[in-house]
């Protein structure tokens, strides 16, 4: 794969390349061929006679070792944004917009006035809130100052620099005040719980395990959420798929109703937390 060959044969073959390693073998092909060009992947699909770079070899081969391509290419589309990540974060998945299709089931077009997304990350929840809600205002918390840097980053590329506000802390511990719209996506992985080499090799342990049944994190959320929400507001809580029994005991003991809504595989995946 030298330059000079024809994209179009270098995107069939390296797509047979990355058969056993990915479920999307030729989406990656294509989106690590248009970062090596400098271009997006639209613009790349435009232009299937473009020369390839030698570099794209390179990009090919940490793939090929599991890599995913959001750490190599820097750049991962959520919900209606392009965000910048780093393995110090989770990788935004599309499951967890769930939680921004139920916020906007709740609040529609009038939209909430405050946002609150616990265990930040990138930024993902937060920023696609402040895009769907342009009068909304947003705090962002996580424990690591990398993600944190790397939210307020983001925020600022994207413009929303005045209208969001990240710290770092432990969950809700030190906040006071009550929000509309509250965002979380803990982790929920049991310890010990067998993943993808994507997932096991590279993505932050930090941001996936909680304890021999992926609910610690949960049990200290549920008081905390409880004290935080507004009246009339709405917590969009990202659960793993087996989750929603012991995750909706949990916080109907802090006297929220709970309904649960599918991801787009059928799976549940978000809880919707209210205080009647």
């Amino acid at each position: 794969m030298t330059k000079g060959s024809a994209s179009g044969e270098v995107l069939r073959r390296a797509a047979e390349r990355l058969t056993s390693t990915s479920s999307t073998p030729r989406l990656d092909a294509e989106l690590l061929l248009a970062h090596a060009l400098g271009v997006s992947r639209e613009a790349l699909l435009l232009r299937l006679d473009s020369e390839v770079p030698a570099a794209f070899e390179a990009l090919l081969q940490r793939r090929l070792a599991h890599e995913p391509v959001a750490y190599i290419t820097g750049t991962r589309s959520f919900w209606t944004l392009d965000l910048h990540v780093t393995p110090a974060v989770l990788i935004p998945r599309p499951d967890s917009e769930t939680l921004i299709e139920a916020a906007i089931a709740h609040f529609d077009s009038a939209g909430p006035a405050t946002v609150l997304d616990l265990g930040t990350g990138s930024g993902a929840l937060l920023l696609a809130a402040l895009d769907q809600w342009p009068g909304a205002w947003g705090l962002g918390v996580d424990r690591s100052r990398a993600a944190i840097d790397l939210a307020r980053g983001n925020a600022e590329r994207l413009r929303f620099g005045g209208r969001a506000r990240f710290v770092k802390g432990s969950w809700g511990d030190a906040l006071d005040g009550q929000f509309d719209l509250i965002l979380c996506n803990p982790p929920y992985v049991e310890d010990g719980a067998e993943l993808a080499p994507d997932v096991a090799e590279y993505e932050p342990g930090s941001a996936l395990f909680a304890g021999p049944e992926g609910l610690d994190d949960y049990r200290v959320l549920a008081p905390q959420l409880a004290r935080l929400l507004a009246p009339g507001g709405l917590v969009a809580l990202e659960i793993g798929s087996t989750q929603r029994e012991s995750v909706s005991a949990l916080m109907q003991v802090e006297e929220f109703s709970v309904r649960c809504r599918q991801d787009l595989a059928g799976r549940d995946r978000c809880l919707e937390l209210r205080r009647d």
